[in-house]
């Protein structure tokens, strides 16, 4: 198996600095950041969920109307929409692109953003629904026969979801959480268990851990990493680069955006803030200055191509085959990391392919 290599598409709209978008996510360029991560030897998208983001299935649908190889990694989000219903919706577009669709599941982590959308159910209740969601949308995807189902959180009587997917036997769950719960629905339901951008020590002691507990289930997982990354001929470029993305974030920002942060029940959230807190840089090419000026991950891969490539391998030595990467902005960093780094990847790097048969996806491709 090689290593997937994933970007993302800025539904909210791109910018040249970290800052508000200063091109809008038109359908024409979401397209263009497509065909240039493909390009680039991106073999999948993550399609992003949030207050400023487009609706990531009519986004994600549009754009793969659009493209032949590139697959998305699009979110369910459980509480919001049935689980049947959910799974109608992927089997749809698992079948009207030949197996271009991965499930990534979103339990969420901002209480009020959860609000504003009608959801004010507890963290620790929230993963016991997503858990429950991804069990009816499994029946939903497997089951020829009409099922039944009566859980806490879902009732269904004689489902029976048509069309069933393309990919055999399901598409596969792409799954994060770092909390207790987080990690326990993880290791039972996963099948690629994704972390947020952290240091190799966290990252080994978080795939030891989660590799015990699907064992004791008798299942394996596999593990994805989300980055950023900035790329570029030379270490210093890659600095100064980096350092230009954040000189224009006013001086108050990073407090209010803290206060944010400190709203939310996210346990990846806190260890964000808590990798911030430790200083700019944590190691070789390892920069948390992003993270200053922005929600979500903060740490950033930053150097030349040899020097991103050393970090990735190091990541790859202990156990993650799946990277999820993002720069500002996307159009230009794909292009960038696609001949800065991708070369040093040659032969191990799957790379994107337009599917032309049934037999050419597989469910854990």
């Amino acid at each position: 198996m090689g290593i997937d290599f994933g970007w993302f598409l800025p539904t909210m709209g791109d910018s040249e600095i970290v800052g508000p978008a200063t091109r809008e996510a038109s359908i024409d360029y979401l397209t263009t950041c497509a065909r240039t991560a493909e390009d680039a030897g991106f073999t999948f998208m993550l399609v992003p969920v949030g207050t400023t983001c487009e609706d990531a299935w009519l986004a994600a649908q549009a754009t793969a109307a659009r493209t032949e190889k590139m697959k998305f990694l699009v979110a369910m989000r459980p509480g919001f929409v049935a689980p049947t219903v959910a799974a109608k919706m992927s089997n749809t577009f698992d079948q009207l692109t030949k197996g271009r669709v991965y499930i990534n599941v979103v339990t969420g982590g901002f209480p009020q953003e959860q609000a504003a959308d009608g959801d004010f159910m507890e963290h620790d209740e929230r993963y016991a629904r997503t858990q429950e969601f991804m069990q009816v949308v499994n029946k939903a995807w497997t089951e020829e026969k009409s099922w039944s189902h009566d859980g806490k959180y879902y009732k269904v009587e004689k489902g029976n979801v048509i069309p069933k997917p393309y990919q055999k036997p399901r598409p596969p769950w792409y799954f994060g959480g770092a909390s207790e719960e987080g990690k326990r629905v993880g290791a039972e339901e996963a099948d690629v268990y994704l972390l947020w951008g952290e240091t190799i020590p966290m990252v080994r002691e978080r795939i030891t851990e989660m590799r015990e507990r699907a064992a004791k289930l008798g299942k394996t997982l596999r593990f994805g990493i989300r980055l950023l990354v900035i790329s570029r001929e030379t270490d210093e470029e890659a600095i100064a680069a980096a350092q230009a993305l954040v000189a224009h974030v006013p001086d108050d920002f990073e407090g209010k955006m803290q206060r944010h942060q400190s709203k939310a029940d996210s346990e990846g959230e806190k260890r964000q803030r808590m990798l911030r807190d430790q200083g700019d840089w944590l190691g070789p090419n390892l920069w948390t200055g992003i993270g200053r000026a922005r929600l979500g991950v903060g740490l950033a891969l930053v150097g030349s191509g040899e020097s991103v490539a050393a970090r990735i391998r190091e990541y790859v030595d202990e156990g993650i085959d799946t990277f999820i990467f993002s720069s500002y902005p996307h159009l230009e960093e794909s292009e960038r990391f696609g001949k800065y780094v991708m070369p040093h990847f040659s032969g191990e790097a799957n790379v994107p392919t337009a599917p032309v048969g049934r037999e050419l996806v597989a469910a854990n491709a």
